[in-house]
């Protein structure tokens, strides 16, 4: 999820990490297991005078498959599942905005809307995966269908448009 924000104007820096889980720490092992509630997650940093926060949630609601409320793509487990993580009411709202903009099938959407917790930046391995394994992440995304699915979702709303 990196990849997509790191080339909007406006985004000055993403991180991988993890968010949302009852255990005071969290690290990959745990996370993938499981075992600590917490999500996989991106923590963004951005400029509002650049870009807005409506803006970068069109671009999340591009990026995933909001209709899988058991992960996405090949990555199964709570873990994996989408989410906004939203720290004051206003996000919250711009957040329920952006779902009727960007189309979707509300009654059908699985993304999760939580209020922010605790940020548990992920290990220097995971930060900008998709630079320093460039081969790796497209077979990653050609194998688990990632592009051909995000496809399928969009191709249909924008049907629903005409």
């Amino acid at each position: 999820m990196e990849s997509p924000f790191d080339k909007t104007k406006g985004v000055l820096a993403t991180r991988a990490g993890y968010l949302g889980g009852t255990k005071e720490s969290a690290n990959y092992e745990e996370v993938s297991k499981g075992e600590t509630d917490h999500l996989e997650a991106i923590e963004i940093t951005y400029n509002d005078e650049e870009v807005k926060l409506e803006e970068l949630l069109a671009i999340f609601w591009q990026n995933i498959d909001p209709y899988d409320g058991e992960g996405q793509f090949c990555d199964k487990g709570k873990q994996y599942r989408s989410a906004f993580f939203y720290q004051e009411k206003a996000e919250k709202k711009i957040f329920e905005e952006s779902l009727l903009k960007a189309k979707l099938d509300k009654e059908k959407v699985k993304t999760l809307l939580s209020p922010f917790s605790t940020f548990y930046p992920a290990e220097e391995y995971h930060q900008d995966y998709y630079q320093k394994n460039p081969l790796r992440y497209k077979f990653y995304r050609y194998n688990c269908g990632r592009d051909k699915r995000l496809q399928e979702i969009h191709q249909k709303e924008r049907k629903k448009e005409k």
